[in-house]
């Protein structure tokens, strides 16, 4: 059941991306750099997300200690 639910999201986004840019990810205007690029920068916001679920779980692990 969790590789299935992880599927039906992928191919969810796969969908909202085709409508939203019109294109699948086989466009070919991109170079390999330009993929990359695109890659890093999710993996950066990433990070950021991770970052803040980590904050919001040290305070609350803070708050419980008192």
């Amino acid at each position: 059941p969790i590789v299935e639910k992880v599927l039906n999201r992928v191919k969810i986004r796969a969908d909202k991306g085709l409508d939203k840019y019109g294109v699948s990810m086989l466009r070919p205007d991109l170079s390999t750099i330009e993929w990359l690029r695109h890659a890093q920068e999710e993996a950066l916001d990433l990070a950021v997300y991770l970052e803040r679920v980590i904050y919001d779980l040290e305070l609350l692990s803070k708050r419980e200690s008192r």
